[in-house]
């Protein structure tokens, strides 16, 4: 299943998508897109319904993050060998492991605002897990049964609040609108093998990255698996997995970032695609 929500922010509905591409209304069943419906009886009873028979929604309409309820959104940094490379960074022998604010989530073609002062607004298209049932201390033969789907994450990062204000990464990473999510949650059973899907990202048309998953140095199952042994993963959480290169940080012969007016789509195979608008901050 591919799930939704749509509308306006803060007033968003749950959604499905038919056959046909197409947003049906699923708020005649389910509150929302939220930690109980994307429990394990929760997805049953959602796949037992058929999403061309539910109600129409008027094209064009707003998607909204595709999952509610979240309240962890954990990244995990330079997690393919050649992103690390072009970081000139070593590649890690554990994850690396940061936060983005849940504040920072939005919709996956929201504008991003950014910072007031900054010349160093990066893009990074990203797989995002989406946990379904609770998960502490889980072995990595088992940790894939916590997932309740994937998403399409841009892990949008400043680069000089990342890198050169601290040690924490955390700083660079969850700046309002930093965390545009979605289109769609789709379900781990529609996805298949999580390890074998493409990725790529554009900036005003010129194709800027180009990925695999399969490229991952910790896989899905070791990056859940690893998380939980320190923190309880709750249903609704969500842990974005790292990107490829390509990134404005290692453009050649030097560094290139995002400035307002810019416009960055992205996607993955089988999640859709996001676009975004980079916008400067309000004055004050």
């Amino acid at each position: 299943m591919k799930l939704c929500r749509f509308g306006a922010a803060g007033h968003e509905k749950p959604g499905m998508i038919d056959t046909a591409g197409r947003i049906r209304d699923l708020s005649g069943h389910v509150a929302d897109i939220d930690p109980a419906a994307i429990s394990v009886e929760g997805l049953r009873r959602l796949a037992a319904l058929s999403a061309d028979d539910l109600p129409l929604v008027d094209a064009g309409v707003r998607y909204g993050p595709p999952v509610t309820g979240t309240r962890k959104f954990i990244a995990i940094g330079l997690n393919y060998a050649d992103h690390a490379a072009e970081s000139n960074l070593p590649i890690p022998e554990e994850p690396v492991v940061f936060n983005k604010w849940v504040n920072c989530i939005q919709g996956p073609n929201d504008p991003v605002v950014i910072p007031r002062g900054s010349k160093k607004t990066d893009w990074e298209v990203e797989l995002g897990i989406v946990i379904g049932t609770p998960a502490h201390d889980v072995p990595v033969d088992k940790a894939l049964d916590h997932v309740a789907g994937y998403l399409v994450v841009n892990d949008v990062s400043e680069r000089e609040w990342q890198t050169e204000r601290g040690a924490t990464w955390d700083k660079g990473k969850g700046f309002p609108t930093f965390g545009p999510i979605g289109p769609w949650l789709v379900t781990a059973d529609e996805v298949g093998d999580p390890q074998a899907l493409s990725m790529w990202l554009d900036v005003n048309g010129k194709r800027m990255q180009t990925g695999s998953t399969a490229t991952m140095i910790f896989p899905i199952a070791e990056i859940v698996a690893y998380c939980s042994q320190f923190m309880a993963l709750e249903p609704g959480d969500i842990i974005t997995t790292g990107t490829p290169p390509g990134v404005g940080l290692g453009q050649k012969p030097e560094p290139c970032y995002l400035k307002a007016g810019d416009v960055v789509t992205l996607g993955i195979e089988g999640l859709g695609e996001q676009r975004q608008d980079f916008v400067a901050a309000a004055n004050g």
